[in-house]
């Protein structure tokens, strides 16, 4: 099908082979028209079975065919088209009248032919095949189909007979002034003038060429290289034949990478300097594309490593997540079972997990469920006011207040005020009525810590509250019904005062209904890496610090000490280590009394120091405990009673360390030479 297209006087005649062309003034059109009457894509002609059609792409003026307005219509030989002021006439057999013939292969460029002559027009297609070459070679971020495109654009912007690009190693990358090294450049494409890939391409070639060009920097131009005095030396160009050489060095970020090479091997003088200086500026964009090419695939790589990173991560996270739910599921069973060892109610505040405190646990159980009043004993700082609380909160009281107080720290007259509380001007200086804690504490429970301690005046007052559930208000008549249970605790031993006449025997018994007797925190020793651990968490909480490691050596230490102090000594230990210590805590960042590790009653220092500070710490505590043991018998002669008091624990407590240990049974505590010492609790 041919097309005459008359515009502004100019007449093109133009054979059409694409199956659709489009008509407009966009660049990107077949036929592009110049008239502003013309929208930039107007319509397009389109061949189908029955033959050529025209159909109009709502354009702003319409489509004419032969004067008429068309939306679509099929074509005629003959037909005369109206676009703005442009008119076309369409031609469907071979003939045509004389004038200017130009072949378009629009599946090779798709430019559109201005209606041009002449050198204008040469020009005018040149650019437009230009533009089009760097819009595709821009687009392009695949390495090889890049370097490809790179050839086949540049045969046809020159019309060449074959084309070649060659790219040296990247060899001395970090030093942009260096060139590649020309005995290792290698032909990367190689094409002809119908896109097909040229077979050993390194045989079809003039590689001196390409090499002098590396070497000079410089673009070189031959009208025929059998001629060519600069190639007189070169076996290649004779071998050859060749005749028309185009060669332009390839520069990437100021460095030579490369050249581009084209030839023509049948015709002389096929290149000019207009196509030398187009090559020179297509090399440039060339480097361009391939600098951007090289960009992407690097960052496509490393994209596709951290995408294998960033899997390997989820797999670790996977994997991480499912030992952290193991290690739940293991901490929950291992939770439940101490749950079952300490009791059946909740005593996570207080911290143990040996024998002596599990044992307390078991007793708790069966003194929660009752209302009876509790006698706590133990020494100073073994926690008995946790107890207290722990009985309180997990009881049937729980819901009801919880009132506590020290009966040594306060005189009698204080202590009266404030059991009892007070009526408005019971003495000087009561402005208004106070109520007790008996009154304060009703329906719950009242924690009367050291009631040993407690004159023996107070102690009547306290009997009748317990005996009759009422009070009086100082300086009040009225009587005060409560009902309060009483939680007591002493670190004296109540029955040799109430032998001794210091404490009564009625009020003792009325406390002393349930007991609970606390282990000292050297009977516990297990204990103390447990307690040492929250202590030290509790104590960096409360100063806002990261929670310091405790080495082996350190936790060693800590279990050789007698701790007099009991828990209350541990605990302002390790609030004195987050003060002292960094990131880990050291043996020097102990006290002195813990350093010097004062020796167990009838033990050597050598002995009491005497720990591998390697050792498994139960092990340690465990050796600590025996070695201790047996230096008090052989001390006390092999008197049960008499090691028990060395040791500072009760009878009881050394006759389950030996059945423990697997220990000798030592003499008959019974002998009469060796009495047992007044006030033994066995």
């Amino acid at each position: 099908m041919k097309v005459i297209v008359v515009e502004d006087g100019t007449r093109t005649e133009l054979t059409i082979e694409s199956p659709v062309v489009r008509v407009g003034r966009a660049v990107d059109n077949e036929i592009r028209l110049q008239s502003n009457l013309v929208s930039r894509h107007h319509c397009r002609i389109e061949q189908g079975p029955e033959g050529p059609w025209i159909i109009d792409l709502e354009s702003s003026n319409g489509t004419q065919v032969n004067g008429e307005k068309v939306k679509r219509k099929l074509l005629a030989n003959g037909d005369r088209l109206g676009v703005g002021k442009a008119h076309m006439q369409v031609f469907l057999s071979e003939s045509t009248d004389a004038g200017d013939t130009h072949r378009l292969d629009f599946s090779r460029e798709g430019s559109g032919m201005a209606t041009l002559s002449g050198d204008a027009q040469r020009e005018r297609e040149n650019l437009r095949v230009f533009a089009r070459v760097a819009r595709d070679l821009l687009r392009e971020t695949d390495l090889a189909r890049l370097l490809r495109s790179i050839v086949d654009s540049a045969i046809a912007l020159v019309g060449a007979e074959r084309g070649f690009l060659l790219l040296a190693d990247a060899n001395n990358a970090s030093d942009p002034k260096a060139k590649p090294d020309t005995t290792t450049m290698k032909v990367r494409i190689a094409r002809s003038f119908d896109r097909e890939d040229i077979p050993v391409p390194a045989t079809r070639l003039s590689l001196g060429i390409a090499r002098s060009v590396v070497e000079s920097g410089e673009a070189l131009i031959s009208v025929d290289a059998g001629r060519d005095d600069r190639f007189s030396g070169m076996a290649s160009v004779e071998d050859l034949k060749l005749r028309s050489v185009m060669c332009t060095p390839i520069a990437v970020d100021g460095r030579t990478e490369g050249v581009l090479y084209v030839d023509n091997r049948l015709q002389q003088s096929a290149f000019g300097e207009d196509d030398l200086e187009l090559l020179r500026l297509f090399a440039d964009l060339a480097s361009i594309a391939l600098r951007n090419a090289r960009l992407v695939a690097e960052l496509v790589e490393r994209n596709t490593k951290l995408s294998v990173s960033s899997r390997q991560i989820e797999l670790l996270n996977e994997q991480l997540g499912r030992k952290v739910r193991d290690r739940d599921t293991e901490l929950a069973v291992v939770r439940a079972e101490l749950s079952r060892e300490r009791g059946r109610y909740d005593y996570g505040a207080i911290v143990g997990a040996s024998e002596g405190m599990r044992r307390v646990f078991h007793q708790l159980d069966r003194i929660i469920q009752s209302e009876l009043p509790v006698l706590i004993h133990g020494e100073s700082g073994t926690g008995k006011e946790l107890i207290a609380r722990a009985i309180h909160y997990n009881g049937s009281r729980k819901d009801k207040p919880f009132v506590s107080e020290n009966c040594a720290a306060l005189p009698d007259t204080l202590l009266e005020s404030e059991l009892f509380g007070h009526a408005r001007g019971a003495f000087t200086g009561a402005h208004r009525a106070k109520k007790g804690l008996l009154e304060q504490a009703d329906g719950g429970t009242l924690f009367l810590d050291e009631i040993g301690d407690m004159s023996v005046e107070m102690q009547k007052k306290l009997l009748r509250v317990l005996q009759e559930g009422e009070f009086r208000m100082l300086g009040s008549d009225q009587q005060i019904k409560v009902d309060v249970r009483i939680i007591a605790a002493s670190h004296r031993d109540l029955e040799l005062l109430v032998r001794e006449s210091k404490f009564r025997e009625d009020l003792f018994y009325r406390v002393n209904v349930l007991s609970v007797i606390l282990p000292p925190l050297r009977e516990r020793r297990e204990d103390i890496p447990l307690l040492a651990e929250a202590l030290l968490a509790r104590a960096a909480r409360d100063a806002s610090r990261p929670v310091p490691i405790l080495p082996r050596e350190v936790v060693a230490g800590l279990c050789a000490y007698d701790w007099p102090g009991n828990v209350r000594e541990l605990e302002n230990e390790m609030r004195r280590l987050i003060v002292l210590a960094g990131d880990e805590v050291r043996l020097e960042h102990l006290s002195a009394p813990v350093l010097e590790r004062r020796p167990i009653a009838g033990t050597t220092p050598h002995g009491a120091s005497a720990l591998d500070p390697t050792a498994n710490i139960r092990e340690a505590v465990a050796d600590l405990e025996r070695r201790s043991i047996e230096a008090a018998l052989k001390q006390a002669n092999g008197n049960k009673s008499k090691a028990a008091q060395l040791l500072g624990i009760s009878r009881f407590a050394l006759q389950r360390k030996l059945d423990k240990y697997g220990l000798g049974a030592g003499r008959d505590d019974d002998a009469v030479d060796e009495p047992e010492p007044a006030g033994s609790a066995e």
